[in-house]
């Protein structure tokens, strides 16, 4: 059943969600001051909003002006390297793995729920579960300036999506995207063109 929302009952539910606005970003703000220093380097002016997963913070890169949402999880593997350059922006939910390279370029937007590996578990020994075999196929991830990868897209090792390309959500990504293109599907292929920017 719907309610009548009275003039004092907008106006105390418009302080409570400000007040719940302020709050995440000083949560944020606060975090993101204290843990900058973990990592191997951290731009000026980025965030990083919790509940956030870190592992291996001291050999992944941030650039400046980066918005990380919350429920990601970044994480490097053995020698492996992260690096998201200058004002790129994670909706929530995303997971960055590299046992290898990953390299996101500049102003990259990523849409809730995006995977991205350079590495993929093994599996072929039956006799154990997948969880006790370790990863294969280790191979550099590129994400070129200014690609936007929609929601639930998932992008495997080995992979260069282009400066400019567009991911369309729940593609998996397996083979090169090229600059400029908008790639669909799972798995995902290029569906057109799009015009060069003037």
């Amino acid at each position: 059943m719907l309610r009548h929302v009275t003039a004092r009952n907008r106006t105390l539910g418009r302080v409570a969600v400000q007040l719940y606005r302020m709050g995440v970003r000083a949560r944020a703000k606060a975090f993101t001051a204290l843990s900058a220093g973990a990592f191997e380097s951290f731009g000026e002016g980025s965030t990083l909003q919790l509940p956030l997963r870190l592992q291996g913070e001291e050999r992944i890169a941030v650039g400046s002006g980066v918005f990380v949402g919350a429920g990601a999880w970044l994480q490097t593997l053995g020698d492996g390297r992260l690096e998201i350059g200058d004002g790129c922006s994670f909706a929530g939910n995303d997971v960055l793995s590299a046992a290898a390279s990953i390299r996101i370029g500049p102003r990259v937007l990523f849409a809730r729920n995006v995977y991205i590996a350079d590495h993929r578990h093994a599996f072929a020994d039956g006799e154990r579960a997948v969880l006790d075999q370790s990863i294969e196929q280790l191979a550099p991830v590129e994400v070129g300036e200014g690609a936007w990868l929609g929601q639930n897209v998932v992008v495997g090792p080995g992979v260069r999506i282009g400066r400019g390309a567009v991911v369309g959500a729940n593609a998996v990504v397996l083979t090169d995207v090229p600059d400029r293109a908008v790639a669909v599907g799972a798995p995902a292929r290029v569906v057109r063109e799009l015009g060069v920017r003037s």
